[in-house]
């Protein structure tokens, strides 16, 4: 047999010992080719690793159809959640090496990913395996008849996952789908596999049934069209662009009519009245809803809406924490920013920067890129921004953040709910009312009131309008997991 074991050198020395071929039941498999994973803040090459194709596709939902009709559907809860928490214990031990490939391969700062990754996929995992045995049914009263309903597995639930967080987005596809007994297979982005191959080893060790949970690489168009398309992928999960989650909505519907639920990104908008008691908070909370994983996140508060009176203030301020933070080398302790994951993207930021400037928005701050090597551009900000220009209204997908006045609580409502999407969006004020109604006002998923980002399993995650269909995280995300029987018993009714 192959063997695709592969030892990679982080910047400061820590060495990690990845299986970099494709994890189908419970073996590391070849693929159809190979695709390099690329250090976003060198431009080099860290590794290849396999690529799955159809071929491979059919291979990995075989076996993870297998294993739901072989037993795992109707595995003991206790069992199933035993080995979900098995899982966490070994994340928890083999946290470093995990650290050093999440940001080697995408460029988050290593002191970040400590504070992160690792402890969110055990938290995720961890909230989920307590649900495995609370999947209740209800008894339903009826005339002569016993009447209850049961929540059954899907069967074969495909995940297909983004590179901005690999880690933490391979918990919210693989837990909540595990936990209420379907098998998976998740595809993991071209331009971050690195973590979840070194997670796919210790699925092996925690003792998960073959089949259980399969991870694959590969590109979306050849990979994630197949599984999109797959007779026997019953349901998917998507995180990623409105353009493929549209195809993949499309491939279901011209398939079996598979489940989809997806995640799809957003222009989220962060409001800030006057009444704000202390405006350095503020500050510090809009700066992480932006600059956070160097802007590379779905619901970054990428336009805020300041009240006039406080509009120079905040700007001031604003600016003086945007300069005090580093960006640079993700190995460096002080980096607060690292690079944008590939070259591709960094043209991408930098095209829309440009665009900005030639509608009349003005570059208040940054604009440019950092340093000869690496994709690192410099925290962005811009001002005299009106509505109709296209730094306000697409998805920029990086350190670029437009702030713009309002008036009072109908313009701003007016003005943050003008956009295709819905995904999140920030409120800042002292006063509860206001906060209540604009809150109730705002037309997306998730609104932060008093602070910006935060986000743990209990509570449900995802989009209005075109930033998705469906919710993940929390109670709310298992009902995309199961599908609901109804059972009625005739006890001596004679109609």
């Amino acid at each position: 047999m192959t063997s695709f074991i592969t030892e990679i050198s982080a910047p400061d020395g820590h060495k990690v010992t990845v299986n970099t071929g494709l994890f189908i039941n419970n073996e590391f498999v070849t693929g159809a080719s190979t695709i390099d994973t690329i250090n976003p803040a060198t431009g080099k090459v860290i590794t290849s690793v396999q690529a799955a194709e159809k071929e491979q596709v059919d291979l990995a939902v075989e076996a993870a159809h297998k294993a739901f009709y072989g037993g795992w559907k109707t595995t003991n809860p206790r069992e199933r959640a035993r080995l979900m928490r098995k899982l966490t214990d070994l994340v928890k031990r083999d946290a470093e090496d995990l650290v050093h490939l999440e940001s080697l391969d995408m460029g988050k700062p290593l002191e970040t990913s400590r504070a992160v990754d690792p402890s969110a996929f055990i938290d995720w995992f961890q909230y989920y395996a307590g649900f495995c045995d609370k999947l209740h049914g209800k008894v339903i009263e009826t005339e002569g008849k016993l009447s209850y309903t049961v929540h059954e597995p899907i069967g074969v639930v495909s995940g297909i996952i983004p590179w901005n967080g690999p880690m933490i987005m391979l918990a919210w596809k693989i837990a909540p789908a595990i936990c209420t007994g379907n098998t998976v297979v998740i595809k993991t982005s071209e331009l971050t596999p690195l973590s979840a191959l070194k997670i796919s080893e210790l699925i092996k060790e925690a003792g998960f049934p073959p089949g259980v949970i399969n991870i694959i690489t590969g590109y979306g168009s050849k990979a994630g069209e197949a599984l999109s398309r797959h007779m026997k992928v019953s349901k998917i999960a998507f995180t990623g662009s409105l353009a493929t989650g549209r195809a993949i909505m499309k491939a279901a519907a011209e398939t079996n009519l598979k489940k989809v639920t997806l995640e799809l990104g957003g222009k989220s908008p962060n409001i800030i009245f006057d009444d704000v008691e202390n405006l350095d908070e503020v500050v510090f909370w809009s700066h992480l809803g932006i600059y956070f994983n160097a802007g590379q996140a779905c619901c970054a508060g990428a336009r805020i809406y300041v009240q006039e009176g406080i509009y120079d203030q905040f700007l001031e301020k604003f600016k003086a924490l945007t300069l005090s933070k580093k960006v640079g080398d993700p190995f460096s302790a002080e980096i607060f920013q690292g690079p944008q994951i590939s070259e591709t993207q960094f043209n991408r930021i930098m095209n829309y920067i440009a665009i900005g400037k030639k509608e009349g928005a003005t570059c208040y701050l940054g604009g440019e890129r950092v340093g000869d090597q690496g994709y690192f551009i410099e925290p962005t900000i811009f001002t005299d921004v009106t509505e109709e220009m296209t730094i306000m209204k697409e998805e920029i997908f990086g350190p670029v953040v437009a702030i713009a006045k309002f008036k009072d609580v109908d313009d701003v409502i007016a003005k943050a709910n003008n956009t295709e999407y819905g995904l999140g969006a920030g409120v800042f004020t002292s006063n509860i009312t206001r906060a209540v109604k604009v809150s109730n006002a705002l037309e997306a998923g998730t609104v932060w009131v008093n602070h910006y980002y935060s986000q743990t399993p209990a509570e449900p995650f995802g989009g209005y309008k075109q930033s998705g269909i469906g919710r993940e995280c929390g109670e709310y995300a298992l009902s995309n997991y199961t599908q609901v029987k109804a059972i009625k018993i005739n006890t001596g009714n004679p109609f």
